[in-house]
């Protein structure tokens, strides 16, 4: 079964995998405002919707970092 970037070329996906990494950078660092800002929300208010929000957006971290590896496996195939 082809890959979903066997149709980019190397250099296509050496740029996407710069972007992607660069998105992951942002991702974490938002996400990581997102827990401590629903620590402190937690601690003043009690339980709310802000506790929950950084569970909320960890999934698409995940997608992101699995994005990244299949990137680099379809460039170490091509290698």
């Amino acid at each position: 079964m082809a890959s979903q970037f066997s149709s980019y070329t190397k250099e296509e996906l050496i740029k996407k995998l710069k972007k992607q990494k660069s998105y992951v950078i942002i991702q974490v660092f938002l996400l990581l405002l997102m827990v401590v800002l629903a620590v402190f929300a937690t601690l003043e208010k009690g339980i709310s919707f802000l506790t929950f929000l950084p569970l909320f957006f960890a999934p698409m971290l995940f997608v992101m970092l699995f994005e990244i590896k299949k990137i680099k496996e379809e460039l170490a195939s091509r290698a």
